[in-house]
């Protein structure tokens, strides 16, 4: 019965997924583990600045939402964030962007069941800028972030 429940439970509900790479410094580090909520992927309640984990290239991405479905995302030379021609709060970003990839020019307008989504580390992240990554379709969300269990000393809900 356990093992059932345990099993249910990492299929539908919470799932362990470590953090690889440092896309998304400071926020979280490589080698972080962090629980993700499978509920919101499949209830449609994936908002603005939610950290989401989905699958590209043959491994699980930790990227944070910026564009939401039927928005435009556009990111100027200078790095600031455009949604729907209005600049948005950047307060995740490590640094500023030096490469707007394929939201630059007139942006990126995303379907109505597509995400955009930037690593807080933007200068060492592959993410929704590049052609290879894209635009996340919503039922490719794995699941949203919600706790960091490892290391210890930095256990507790990820902002």
């Amino acid at each position: 019965m356990i093992i059932v429940l345990t099993v249910a439970l990492r299929s539908f509900v919470v799932e362990r997924v470590v953090v690889v790479g440092e896309s998304m410094e400071p926020t979280l580090d490589n080698g972080d583990n962090v629980l993700i909520d499978k509920l919101s992927a499949r209830t449609g309640s994936i908002k603005r600045y939610d950290i989401v984990v989905f699958p590209a290239g043959g491994t699980l991405l930790i990227k944070r939402v910026y564009g939401l479905p039927g928005e435009n995302i556009r990111i100027d030379d200078t790095g600031l964030i455009y949604i729907n021609d209005e600049a948005i709060d950047d307060r995740y970003a490590y640094e500023m962007m030096k490469d707007p990839g394929r939201a630059g020019g007139l942006g990126v307008t995303l379907a109505e069941d597509e995400y955009f989504v930037l690593g807080d580390n933007r200068n060492n992240s592959i993410d929704s800028r590049a052609l290879d990554v894209g635009s996340v379709r919503d039922k490719n969300i794995r699941g949203r972030v919600m706790l960091r269990i490892t290391p210890l000393d930095k256990l507790g809900k990820v902002k």
